[in-house]
């Protein structure tokens, strides 16, 4: 058993960093809601009938419609493959970011 206690550290150390800068980005959530630009407008801004504004939705409104997306219950022309390409976490952080931004006038 003396064996494994030093791997399973050695597993954490290398893992920390990795976490930990993760945690650390303040400009992640803002990177990853970039890829969403060319659909939904800079900061979530769109104007346009067939796609809706991002800006100032709920965190969970955002990721309700994305789960019914990724689940086929919502019809999608690509929206189900690219919410199928990141995880949980990411989602998350980007409708955080999208339901801080401010709608606009």
């Amino acid at each position: 058993m003396p064996v494994r206690r030093p791997l399973a550290a050695a597993v954490l150390a290398l893992a920390s960093p990795w976490a930990l800068a993760q945690a650390q980005d303040p400009t992640l959530a803002r990177n990853l809601a970039a890829t969403c630009a060319n659909c939904h407008g800079t900061n979530g801004n769109v104007r346009g009938k067939e796609v809706k504004p991002l800006a100032g939705v709920s965190a969970e409104k955002i990721l309700a419609q994305i789960a019914d997306y990724k689940s086929g219950a919502q019809p999608a022309t690509i929206m189900h493959q690219i919410a199928k390409g990141y995880s949980d976490e990411q989602l998350k952080l980007i409708a955080q970011w999208f339901a801080a931004q401010k709608p606009a006038q």
